[in-house]
């Protein structure tokens, strides 16, 4: 056995050995891409310019899990216990760190210099240490015709006129061919955001303002009030990132802007 590769063994062992002997609960995270590189040979890299997998899914120190796309420019990030997908956009921060916020401009994720992630979520402002979890399929928006977006524009209003006890009719205007599943993806985070805001303390008589939500191509997505209308912008061209969140649209009806 050569002395390199039984260095290799003795360092891979150790490794063993640390994880066995961590405590309970602590949160021991190997980088499989860095121990790979030093075991079987590959070019080294520090842990600044290690590869974080494109699709993985996460887990917080208190259970909360979610998926993180960075297949695309725009970060996309998935809680597992919400349906929507969220389009976050970078900021700088203290000490090289990053922080990804959502079109509000609230903080949703923490990235440091080295890797490592903080979530925020509800009651802890300052973030909750994350830990890999593995691998997860990416944010894909399936191929849809036009008779099937019309399908999902109608689910979205029964959706939005159940929760405002009157009808509120969805309708999108000039979508063209192959951008029907963002315009149906808009519909329906525009259709729980709504319902959203109806079970908010005096929000049905918030959502009884609206009778028409109708989406439209832009060059960014955007949400406004007019007279009984809420009118969201989409751009197609982004995917998921080109429409408004949820919780943009909520703020925006709620203030009647």
């Amino acid at each position: 056995m050569s002395g390199w590769r039984a260095v290799r063994i003795v360092l891979a062992g150790f490794c063993l050995a640390l994880a066995c002997a961590a405590p309970a609960g602590a949160a021991v995270v190997v980088q499989a891409s860095i121990l790979g590189q030093f075991f079987f040979g590959q070019s080294p890299q520090d842990d600044r310019n290690a590869p974080a997998a494109p699709v993985a899914r996460y887990v917080s120190d208190q259970g909360q899990t979610f998926v993180l796309d960075r297949t695309s420019s725009t970060l996309l990030l998935k809680f597992d216990d919400s349906p929507e997908i969220l389009a976050l956009s970078p900021t700088p921060a203290a000490r090289g760190d990053t922080i990804y916020r959502d079109d509000l401009g609230d903080p949703v994720l923490r990235v440091t210099r080295l890797g490592g992630l903080t979530v925020f979520v509800p009651g802890r402002p300052a973030g909750a240490p994350v830990a890999f979890e593995g691998q997860a399929p990416g944010f894909r928006l399936q191929p849809m015709t036009a008779g099937a977006l019309l399908q999902r524009l109608a689910q979205a209003s029964s959706r939005a006129s159940h929760a405002a006890k009157h009808l509120i009719i969805f309708d999108a205007q000039d979508v063209t061919a192959g951008s029907e599943a963002v315009f149906a993806d808009a519909a329906f985070v525009a259709s729980q955001a709504l319902v959203r805001l109806a079970g908010r303390r005096d929000g049905v008589s918030t959502v009884a303002r609206f009778a028409r939500v109708l989406f439209t191509p832009g060059p960014k997505g955007s949400v406004a009030v007019g007279k009984g209308l809420l009118s969201i912008t989409v751009n197609p061209a982004e995917g998921v990132a080109g429409r408004p969140s949820s919780a943009r649209i909520i703020a925006v009806a709620a203030k009647g802007r």
